[in-house]
């Protein structure tokens, strides 16, 4: 008679008890009292390569040795910092968690919004760590409000970001944490007006800084901007991150711990510079330096075995490049102005004089639905003829409508449909060339939100006793992260994650 495994399973047990079994499959994989999440908003996956010479032994070069480490990881969607937090955090993509970027369109108060914990529509991995055991707790350290508040979603959750000073402030059970004053008192922005930034190890009194603190009393938001997107305020970020594993003694309770980090002096900068500038190249050093000085603080403080710790990128940025800007940008008015055009000269063309789009909010484009349904014209006849007149603006390359037509096939087909919400991505989603951007800052500056590889790869890595010790060269993506780290933490999945755990990445119980 054949039995089943599952069944054999069973009769086995049932007669000989769990004694008798091999040790990985009667023993449970041990969990982290401590899980770290680290995201860097804008880090490419080729920094660890291009810099790799740099690298301290005990930084980044530790964790991808000793580490499960994953350089082909795509974000395979839209990849402004606020819908890359979500991802990684809810492991589904806009498409499902409807944070399609740092703000949309809302046509119900025809203003636009910016992202926030409540327009996620799918529960984050905090959420779960939560929800799993009354014991287990989650805690975030992000740079503003928004950010902290993506990576925990509805969570109770214990936050710290900066105030409108600069200052860090706490926002859930220790909000009036005492060792929080004495924090930003020891690690004030002010200590470092009109500091210079040197390159790493090269600071001598007849060699320029890369750049200074400059403070203008007359602008002090100015200098604030300077230091927050410097490494001098990245050291006060992974400070605070020590600083609230101690004072909250963070993996010493019954439960598992979550401290969820969204690092974003690189995005601030990557805004301003671009990937390639000799700045981020300094700031990813020094966040090198940040990461030694976290592990052998986790070691000391809780035991290597005690902790597990991922790392990665919200998105990746394209480079800055000097003399070309005023052609790779691109206005948002001529988009819409051109899209209005064709659409008027279609449906209206004796005056010309009817507007058929709402709005356009880069990459999503609004038509004004009641006008068409007016002039009875079919909406996705509208959309279709809206993308192709898109393309004939000077830098787009590419759309994607609410009803599928799309002028890609293949893997960009399927980037611009996890990138689209029925509802908040409006009728349209315009691409742009590869380094092309939209036009704001004064023609400074760079955006994210890109479908190319250059923003979509990021470095996927896991350290800790629950992971193996390999390099692994397969493509994987970064709603893996989620369901990997539920199944470390021994949680259920976030309700909407599309990903898959990484078993090649977890040491079987037996190994433990």
């Amino acid at each position: 008679m054949l039995v089943s495994r599952r069944r054999f399973v069973s009769l086995a047990a049932s007669a000989a008890g769990w004694a008798g079994f091999p040790k990985g499959v009667s023993a449970a994989r041990p969990r982290p009292k401590l899980v770290v999440l680290l995201i860097a908003e804008q880090f490419r996956s080729d920094y660890l390569d291009l810099f790799s010479n740099f690298l301290s032994p005990a930084g980044f070069r530790r964790l991808v040795e000793e580490g499960a480490y994953f350089p082909e990881c795509q974000m395979a969607a839209t990849t402004f910092t606020s819908g890359g937090l979500a991802t990684v955090s809810t492991g589904a993509y806009p498409q499902l968690h409807g944070i399609v970027a740092d703000s949309w369109y809302d046509r119900a108060s025809q203003k636009s919004v910016s992202a926030a914990p409540e327009a996620l529509q799918a529960t984050t991995l905090a959420e779960q760590i939560a929800a799993a055991d009354s014991n287990n707790r989650i805690f975030a350290v992000a740079l503003d409000s928004r950010a902290a508040t993506l990576l925990t979603g509805q969570a109770p959750a214990n936050l710290f970001h900066r105030d409108a000073t600069g200052q860090f402030m706490a926002r859930g059970r220790d909000e009036n944490a005492d060792w929080l004053a004495a924090f930003n008192q020891a690690n004030s922005p002010e200590k470092h007006r009109n500091e210079g930034w040197f390159a790493l190890g090269k600071k001598d009194a007849t060699i320029p800084p890369l750049r200074t603190m400059t403070y203008d009393p007359t602008h002090p938001e100015d200098f604030l901007e300077l230091y927050w997107s410097s490494w001098f305020g990245q050291k006060a970020q992974m400070d605070l991150v020590q600083t609230v594993i101690t004072e909250e003694k963070l993996g010493q309770g019954q439960g598992t711990d979550l401290l969820a980090v969204s690092l974003g002096s690189s995005a601030l900068l990557g805004y301003e510079v671009g990937a390639d500038s000799p700045l981020m190249r300094e700031l990813v050093l020094h966040l090198d330096l940040d990461v030694q000085d976290l592990l052998s603080f986790l070691d000391k403080t809780l035991g290597a075995r005690n902790y597990s710790l991922a790392f990665t990128g919200a998105h990746g940025a394209a480079r800055d490049p000097d003399g070309h800007r005023a052609t790779l940008a691109i206005p948002g008015e001529a988009v819409a102005r051109t899209v209005n055009q064709a659409l008027s000269g279609r449906y209206d063309p004796k005056n010309r004089r009817n507007l058929y789009v709402e709005r356009y909010l880069y990459p999503f484009l609004y038509l004004r639905l009641g006008d068409l349904e007016k002039a009875y014209v079919d909406p996705r006849e509208a959309r279709a003829l809206a993308g192709q007149a898109a393309l004939s603006v000077p830098g787009v390359t590419g759309f994607y409508t609410l009803d599928g037509d799309c002028s890609h096939s293949g893997d960009f087909l399927r980037r611009f449909r996890n990138s689209f919400h029925a509802v908040r991505s409006g009728d349209l989603m315009l691409a742009y060339g590869p380094e092309y951007v939209e036009d704001y800052g004064l023609g400074r500056g760079i955006s994210y939100g890109s479908l190319y590889n250059y923003d979509t790869h990021v470095p996927l890595i896991f350290y800790g006793s629950s992971f193996e010790n390999q390099e692994f060269e397969t493509t994987v993506e970064s709603v893996d992260l989620a369901p990997t780290l539920a199944r470390a933490a021994g949680t259920a999945w976030p309700s909407s994650a599309t990903g898959r755990v990484l078993g090649e990445a977890l040491i079987s119980a037996g190994e433990a």
